[in-house]
């Protein structure tokens, strides 16, 4: 009973650390105001694609983290069933269960790590969209100029 117990607590703490995907802060790139613009319009421009960024990324960290979450009980299921298969009864299945588990744990935080750098591009590539529309100023673009007067 005791192995079952540690083993439940093996499982409990890789299901914990294995969800760590998460919706960005913020951007991690550096945008200026356009030239002339006030500091307060800058401002309103930040937090409009702040909000416009995280909408386009929205439920992707908690998408990644049921997958990551799910990799690290099929591998504390798997461990399990060789450590039982493998002998010693519970004490196998324990064992098993804890080396299913910190295999499964470790391929879900890979996996986890790669998802998080995909989903903080895809914030910062629409961060830099929108503050780029709005004529500010983005790192490796062009400050747009206003087209010349009709005449």
């Amino acid at each position: 009973m005791n192995h079952l117990k540690t083993g439940l607590a093996a499982i409990s703490v890789a299901v914990l650390l294995s969800a760590c995907a998460s919706t960005p802060m913020g951007p991690t790139i550096q945008v200026m105001p356009a030239p002339g613009k006030s500091f307060s319009v800058f401002q309103r421009d930040q937090e409009t694609c702040k909000q416009y960024a995280a909408d386009q990324v929205a439920g992707q960290a908690q998408k990644a983290n049921e997958k990551t979450a799910g990799t690290a009980l099929i591998g504390t299921v798997l461990g399990a069933g060789l450590g039982a298969a493998i002998g010693q009864g519970g004490t196998g299945a324990a064992i098993g269960a804890a080396g299913g588990a910190t295999a499964g744990t470790g391929l879900g935080a890979v996996t986890s790590s790669k998802t998080q750098t995909s989903i903080q591009t895809q914030y910062n590539n629409a961060y830099a969209q929108c503050m780029y529309a709005k004529g500010n100023q983005v790192p490796g673009f062009k400050t747009r100029r206003p087209p010349p007067p009709a005449r």
